[in-house]
């Protein structure tokens, strides 16, 4: 005997499917849902960060409940020929906090996790045990995956969270440190400080390949930390590949994956920085768009998600443009240079390009002045079709 259908299923437990889930449990108690996931526990192994002042009042409502590291004094990148001290402020969320306080806030009848989904339909969402969950309405939020339909290259990641013998000495996030070699990718380590003798140290590439060579990773952060006299115990490690989008067919990528009546939201919805991968304040607008829309039926709420996913495909073309110049104008070894021009820029103008919200007086500035690419090399890459992106391989 089937259970009665919950108002809305939400498919895939991490930061947009979780973040759409509580947004609904706080704005719309009074309907049923399902947060389904296929892993153990809601997140994955990720941690999430963004600046102060990303998501507004009501991001900051709906990440309440959540247990945040938090870090005052600004944050600091780093570039061959540029340091800089920024004003913003830095938070970061560890999904397993995030997990631990989805499973305090939702309902106990909302939590499925370690249930993968077989079958998506408009009516449910049929359990590889069997079991189906019937609802009215269906929101798929798992990950989106590599896509012929879209071109672009890759950001691959290894973070280990290392624990020092004597304190480190860092004592504000290092958004980017560039000064690090640059094999064929722009390269940079990524700190953030979580307590004196704990710090989160995170080798990330901007490559043409998304192959994660973990083992060699590993290495560069063991010979980046003795290179700073620490003596470290690695307490926890996170890796990941992420598409960075320089373009594509956006429907036919959409039609690739669409079910009738099914609503595409997170990455795989194509909610995403097309350059930056920086989710949080994507993540959170959308969350609170679709808690303001849950109670539509499943049909209009899919018709609803699309349009805005299509309207954020035609708002972050100019990022796809940056994305494009990066990796088919610039030389690998030398797209440091865009990062560090780019880094010399007035700091709000900064702080709206990380939240996806530039200005037109933002994108002008940006592209002024002398280019750090060469101009034939810009053309070829404005004209080129990309690299699709597909195969995505790890060792």
């Amino acid at each position: 005997m089937e259970r009665e259908a919950f108002d809305l299923a939400i498919v895939g437990g991490g930061l947009a499917g979780g973040l759409t889930a509580l947004a609904v449990t706080q704005r719309r108690p009074d309907l049923s849902l399902a947060l389904i996931e296929a892993g153990e526990s809601f997140g994955g192994n990720h941690r999430w960060s963004w600046f102060e002042g990303d998501i507004g009042a009501a991001g900051e409502a709906l990440l309440a409940p959540f247990e945040k590291t938090v870090w005052t004094g600004g944050n600091d990148v780093h570039f061959p020929a540029h340091s800089r001290r920024l004003a913003a402020d830095y938070r970061s969320l560890d999904s397993r906090d995030f997990d631990a306080a989805l499973r305090r806030e939702l309902p106990q009848s909302a939590i499925f996790a370690g249930c993968r989904a077989r079958e998506i339909g408009g009516d449910g969402v049929r359990l590889e045990d069997g079991e189906h969950v019937q609802a009215k309405a269906v929101i798929d939020c798992r990950d989106a995956g590599p896509s012929p339909h879209l071109t672009g290259g890759w950001q691959v990641f290894l973070g280990q969270t290392l624990r020092t013998d004597a304190p480190h000495g860092i004592d504000r996030p290092v958004i980017m440190d560039a000064t690090v070699a640059q094999p064929g990718a722009y390269r940079f380590i990524y700190l953030l400080p979580l307590g004196k003798h704990e710090i989160f140290v995170e080798d990330t590439y901007y490559a043409d390949s998304p192959v994660l060579d973990a083992d060699l990773l590993r290495k560069r952060i063991a010979n980046y930390a003795a290179d700073r006299g620490w003596r470290t115990e690695v307490m926890h490690e996170e890796a990941g590949v992420l598409p960075v989008i320089t373009g594509g067919d956006f429907k036919a990528y959409r039609a690739s994956l669409e079910r009738p009546g099914v609503a595409l939201a997170g990455a795989r919805g194509g909610f995403t920085h097309p350059l930056t991968s920086y989710t949080m304040p994507i993540a959170v607008r959308n969350a609170l768009a679709i808690a303001d829309m849950a109670h539509l039926p499943g049909p209009a709420l899919a018709n609803a998600v699309a349009a805005r996913a299509t309207r954020h495909w035609a708002d972050t073309a100019y990022y796809r443009l940056l994305a494009k110049m990066l990796f088919d104008a610039a030389e690998p070894s030398k797209r440091y240079t865009i990062f560090e021009r780019f880094y010399r820029l007035p700091e709000p103008l900064i702080e709206r390009f990380y939240a996806a919200r530039s200005t037109p007086a933002d994108k002008a500035r940006i592209l002024s002045g002398k280019p750090p690419v060469k101009i034939g090399r810009a053309i070829r890459a404005i004209l080129g079709k990309g690299a699709p992106l597909v195969h995505m391989e790890r060792r």
